[in-house]
């Protein structure tokens, strides 16, 4: 007995993939989805995972808005919610981490059950509908984290309250309270769980809130980088449309996030979850995602750098929407199938392909 305990000790502090693999997964999926996720988040806040002995090759460095990232593998927003794991995911091996997404009042989402994993798809549905600290808890975990010293790349993605009557303030509000501790700003408006918020990518609304949140980050001391992230389910005839309002001077955001959760079930989805409301992610969404990465690229001439999301389990799968026009890509629902040696697999495929 005590030899294994010594093994399954040194497995976890070596970060060997087997051992989560075989392991440490079955057993934290044996928990409800939401109880799975709020401990990892707490083992990570209480930084109770070992740094990453793999070290990021110089060909995995990119440097995008003139931010120095040491690798283009980052943590998709969803699950850090709050902000209370960055320095232990980045510790783990991501070259950035987006927070959120942050709602201006604290709101504790949907009802309960809200999270489903599908197991024989690699994919989860949830519709957690942005539970929150608010703005100013979050703020001030980051404000603190940046007075430690903490170098590491950080982004906030930024929702809107549920009962907001005022949605583009509520992002303003955002842009105002984060612009001094993140290294870039998404808007989040492509959410399936939020009531109305997809009417947001619509033509004349993209452009009346484009035009008041840049102008509004213009108006910041430090011109923080701003990006949108889109949802999958956009036809192509409303891709052009969101391509066309971004090549206004304008309207021209910094970046985008593609994509978001997507409500279709079309993807031959199997199991006791698949009708389950919400927004579908992982693995039968890489395709869509990397089609939609390459034609939001040739639609704004490649003139906006793009974070590519959905689906990336392998460095393969990152490589595909880097070709496809990524700039750097995102990661959440192979890190909840395969923990954190995930990561260092997907940057050590990665930069075998670069090389």
């Amino acid at each position: 007995m005590g030899a294994t305990c010594v093994f399954s000790a040194l497995s976890f502090y070596q970060g060997k993939e087997n051992f989560y693999e075989n392991v440490i997964l079955p057993a934290v999926h044996t928990l409800s989805p939401e109880v799975s996720h709020n401990l990892a988040v707490a083992v990570n806040m209480y930084n109770l995972i070992p740094k990453a002995k793999y070290v990021d090759s110089p060909r995995l460095a990119i440097n995008s808005w003139g931010v120095d990232f040491t690798n283009p593998v980052g943590m998709a927003a969803g699950f850090d919610k709050d902000g209370e794991a960055v320095l232990c995911l980045h510790k783990i091996g991501f070259g950035f981490v987006e927070v959120g997404s942050v709602t201006p009042q604290p709101q504790p989402g949907n009802e309960k059950p809200r999270v489903f994993r599908l197991k024989e798809n690699k994919a989860i549905i949830n519709r957690y509908g942005f539970n929150s600290d608010g703005h100013e808890a979050v703020y001030k975990r980051l404000r603190d984290l940046r007075e430690s010293k903490f170098k590491g790349v950080i982004g906030v993605n930024l929702g809107k309250n549920k009962s907001s009557p005022m949605p583009i303030q509520d992002y303003v509000q955002g842009i105002t309270m984060f612009a001094p501790v993140a290294d870039y700003l998404v808007i989040n408006i492509s959410s399936p769980n939020t009531p109305g918020l997809r009417d947001w990518q619509r033509k004349e609304h993209l452009e009346k809130l484009l035009k008041e949140l840049i102008a509004t980050r213009d108006a910041q001391e430090v011109r923080v980088p701003l990006l949108i992230k889109l949802s999958p389910d956009l036809t192509d005839e409303q891709r052009k449309d969101v391509a066309a309002v971004l090549n206004k001077q304008q309207c021209r955001v910094d970046g985008l996030v593609i994509a978001n959760t997507s409500t279709e079930r079309n993807y031959n989805l199997e199991g006791p979850h698949v009708s389950e409301n919400g927004g579908l992610s992982g693995q039968p969404l890489a395709e869509i995602s990397t089609q939609m990465i390459s034609q939001m690229y040739k639609l704004t001439n490649g003139k906006i750098p793009i974070i590519g999301v959905g689906g990336v389990f392998t460095g393969k799968d990152a490589y595909k929407k880097i070709k496809a026009g990524a700039s750097l890509v995102q990661v959440y629902t192979a890190f909840v199938y395969h923990g954190p040696p995930r990561v260092t697999r997907i940057k050590a495929e990665l930069d075998q392909l670069l090389e």
